[in-house]
């Protein structure tokens, strides 16, 4: 009886370190911008910079595209949109029904609705 236990004991052990590793490898994902910190450090050392300029370098080169790279477009606010349909020169043309009709179908998406003729 004291081996089996033993035994399962240590397939018990086995599996937790088994299951530890796997996990810890599974999470290690870099986040962007941890990619292309990792990527300027890999320019500066092939520059063989150090000390100022290598911090200089880290700087500009993180700094690079950062804002472009790291956030994507988002959708227009409603607001947004309002401002966009009003400047869309179709609409200063319109009038009553007409220009109500315009602004609904832009607002909804469709920027190249057509104004209706007049």
């Amino acid at each position: 009886m004291k081996s089996a236990t033993t035994l399962f004991a240590a397939f018990a052990f086995a599996a937790v370190l088994a299951t530890g590793s796997a996990s810890a490898a599974d999470t290690k994902q870099l986040t962007p911008q941890q990619q292309k910190l990792g990527a300027c450090a890999k320019d500066a050392h092939a520059k063989g910079l150090k000390g100022a300029e290598y911090k200089s370098f880290m700087s500009t080169c993180a700094k690079a595209d950062s804002t472009a790279a790291a956030e994507p477009a988002k959708p227009m606010t409603q607001q947004e949109k309002m401002k966009a349909c009003n400047a869309d020169p179709k609409a200063k043309e319109l009038k009553g029904d007409a220009r109500k009709t315009y602004m609904s179908t832009c607002l909804k998406g469709d920027a190249t609705a057509a104004a209706p003729a007049h």
